[in-house]
């Protein structure tokens, strides 16, 4: 192993949590892979424990970073969320859709301290729709009983003041954390304004995953840096987590789809990443997830901050198959983590996708004697046979779909098949130029959160006209400071996205202007 600094890479999935250890070249010189436990924490524990077992010298370690489904769970879950007050800045103009308004029951009661309207908010070209009304904020947050506080300004992208106006009150009167939408969403009020609720809502939760990671790496002596990796492929300091949760929604396809381009070397490709329960579909432009252009639905709320174009299909390796009456029925429940205990191939009575795989012969390289399990498991009739041989055949008919969806008509392009269950990908799939299966595959998500950059971005409208060019380098700047504040090298940051699109029917010329800086994590 090369002298030099190390670095840690944990990644928490639906069936496994894996870890990684990377040295200074970029290799991977450990790596685990240990069932995702019911309260997940514990499993993030054994998988570091796992690959510091691997490493000498733990003082060489000065980083870890983690993608983690704690926050995804929490809301699916509607467990552990923290009372919220919803702050609109936009009366009267948005008084006939009421905050929360599409909002599942059940996450309402569990979230909703409270919510209001009040005057405030401004045009699209950035004017006031009104003054801000600070007298009714403080009358309705004197009402309330509330554990954050989000605040969402109609066009605050265009303009942030009120917002900001609203956050420093709520500091310095209240002592609430705040959540304010212009850091979150991008134009659309009521999705910005769900998402910017939801990272209120996680803040006890993002304290909770935070302590728990200082916590573990203190318990074992190691002084490394912690991070937390983001829904765009990137990098945040744990203080950065602390202020926006909800991007680590949606980390770990996005830490597959990096890793798949770091081990691969392919930087435009399809990526399928197969896990226990499910195989996440992605695309790769530059390197980087190809970003969805919908509202995204995240526990029956739409929202419209960044996350990565995934395609999710029922098909894993502990994939339950069963004998239907026309053939195979493949899921779409799943055994999940316990593949280990319940699949054939393990001494297990539940028949799987796995399993399906293995007697069509596609095994794992390290696992050639998997064939004589599954044979010793059970009796191998005629019929059982063509069941295998059915349901091989329906999941290779459920990727082929999801590639031809996620492929837009290009046929040009490769597919990286990882993820533990990746062998059960067949070697030849339409829509696709040919699939490629790299090293450490199994652990592509985990390597992911190792090498990735720490990013900052920013959506918002500006004047069109001469001021354009000037209030587009202020954008930049205000993106490169927020890739610092994220944990990027202030000298190594650059401008890695930058589009603009011109906006109709206004009384003055505008843009919409879309801007991402990246760059390495400081040292």
């Amino acid at each position: 192993m090369t002298e030099g600094a190390l670095r840690i890479g944990i990644d928490v999935g639906g069936t496994n949590t894996d870890a990684v250890v990377l040295d200074a070249a970029d290799r991977v010189v450990a790596k685990a892979k240990r069932p995702t436990t019911p309260d997940v924490t514990e499993g993030l524990r054994a998988a570091l424990d796992a690959v510091l077992a691997d490493v000498a010298s733990w003082e060489r370690i000065t980083r870890v970073m983690l993608g983690t489904t704690h926050a995804t769970n929490a809301i699916l879950e509607r467990r552990n969320l923290g009372r919220v007050a919803v702050l609109r800045l936009g009366a009267p103009a948005t008084s006939a859709v009421p905050p929360l308004s599409d909002w599942p029951d059940d996450l309402r009661k569990a979230v909703s301290a409270g919510e209001v309207i009040v005057p405030g908010g401004h045009y699209v070209d950035g004017r006031e729709i009104g003054p801000l009304d600070l007298g009714a904020i403080r009358r309705f947050l004197d009402g309330v009983r509330a554990d954050a506080v989000a605040v969402t300004g109609v066009f605050s992208p265009a303009s942030a003041d009120h917002e900001r106006a609203v956050e420093e009150l709520v500091r310095n009167e209240y002592g609430l954390p705040v959540s304010v939408s212009h850091e979150i969403g991008s134009l659309g009020l009521l999705e910005r304004e769900n998402a910017t609720v939801l990272n209120a809502a996680l803040y006890g939760v993002a304290a909770h995953v935070t302590e728990a990671l200082v916590t573990a790496l203190a318990e074992r002596g190691l002084g490394a840096r912690p991070y937390l990796a983001q829904n765009d492929g990137t990098l945040m300091t744990v203080a950065h987590a602390a202020r926006l949760p909800v991007s680590t929604i949606g980390s770990g396809p996005a830490n597959s789809l990096r890793g798949a381009a770091f081990l691969s070397g392919v930087r435009d490709a399809i990526v399928a990443d197969v896990g226990g329960t499910s195989t996440d579909l992605g695309v790769l432009v530059g390197g980087f997830p190809r970003e969805s252009a919908a509202a995204v639905e995240i526990g029956g709320v739409l929202t419209n901050f960044r996350m990565p174009d995934i395609l999710a299909i029922a098909l894993g390796g502990g994939t339950v198959v069963r004998m239907g009456g026309s053939g195979a029925r493949v899921g779409p429940d799943s055994v999940g983590y316990r593949i280990a205990e319940e699949a054939l191939v393990f001494g297990g009575a539940t028949t799987t996708v796995t399993d399906a795989a293995v007697a069509g012969g596609r095994v794992p390289a390290n696992a050639a004697d998997w064939r004589e399990r599954l044979e010793a498991a059970t009796d191998m009739t005629e019929t059982f046979r063509d069941t295998l041989q059915s349901a091989l055949a329906v999941a290779d008919a459920m990727v082929i779909d999801a590639v031809d969806r996620m492929a837009l008509g290009r046929a040009d392009r490769p597919l990286v098949a990882v993820g533990g269950g990746a062998f059960l990908l067949p070697a030849e799939i339409p829509g696709v130029s040919g699939v490629i299966r790299p090293e450490h595959a199994e652990v592509a998500n985990a390597v992911g959160a190792a090498i990735a950059l720490a990013s900052g971005r920013v959506d918002t409208i500006l004047p069109a006209g001469e001021s354009r060019a000037k209030a587009i380098e202020r954008v930049k700047e205000e993106a490169a400071a927020r890739a610092v504040a994220a944990g990027a090298d202030p000298a190594r940051v650059e401008i890695v996205d930058l589009l603009e699109v011109p906006l109709s029917y206004l009384s003055e010329p505008a843009v919409r202007v879309h801007v991402k800086a990246a760059g390495p994590l400081s040292r």
